[in-house]
Order: structure tokens, then sequence, then C-alpha cells
């Protein structure tokens, strides 16, 4: 007998958007500028547990940005949307208590 896994179903508007945002995040700071507002219109379409689900997406980015001593994505998103830089803050304070640890030993002190 086998079993299945339900597959996640994605609506077109979340992947609009998070196609969206991640190319509104891997580009300079001048071109992010220009396609802000683009990205701010397809966040919009979402409902909220689609907002939700990005918010937990964001926070998994900004761990693995983190990881590869990457600049920080969370001041970003804020100045983006601040509704969706809280949202993205409580779902990374969510996240599995050894990830949250390491992101604070991942800080380097300066002398």
């Amino acid at each position: 007998m086998t079993s299945t896994i339900a597959e996640l179903t994605l609506s077109g508007p979340y992947r609009h958007a998070q196609r969206m945002l991640a190319a509104w995040l891997e580009h300079g700071q001048a071109l992010a500028r220009r396609r802000a507002f683009a990205v701010r219109v397809a966040l919009a379409a979402l409902n909220a547990p689609e907002r939700h689900r990005i918010a937990r997406w964001l926070a998994w980015l900004a761990v693995a940005a983190e990881s590869r001593r990457q600049p920080a994505l969370l001041p970003r998103i804020r100045l983006l949307d601040a509704a969706l830089g809280q949202a993205t803050e409580d779902a990374f304070a969510r996240l599995p208590m050894d990830i949250a640890a390491k992101r604070a030993d991942n800080r380097r002190l300066t002398a």
C-alpha cells in the first residue's frame, strides 16, 4: 500500500508575489527602489494565509542569508512593507530554537 502526501497548492497570486519578492531581494538598491511599487502591488493581492506563508518563507530566507554572511534581509523587508516585516520577524521567532541560537552566535564582535 502506498502512502500519499498532500501536495502544497499555491495560488497564482502567491507564486507571482513570491517571484516578484525574490527578484526584488536579489537586485541592488537602485533597481529595488524602482521595483518596490510592483512588489507592493503583488503583495496586496495575497489573502491572510498567503501573507503568513510568505512571511515564513522570508524568515527562512533571512536565516539562509545570515548563514552566508550576506546583508540582513529583515530591515529591507520592513522598509518595503512594515506589516510584512513584522510578520516575518514573528515567523522568525517561531523557527526552531537551534536556528535562533545560531543566529545570535553568527554576529561578529568588533574590537
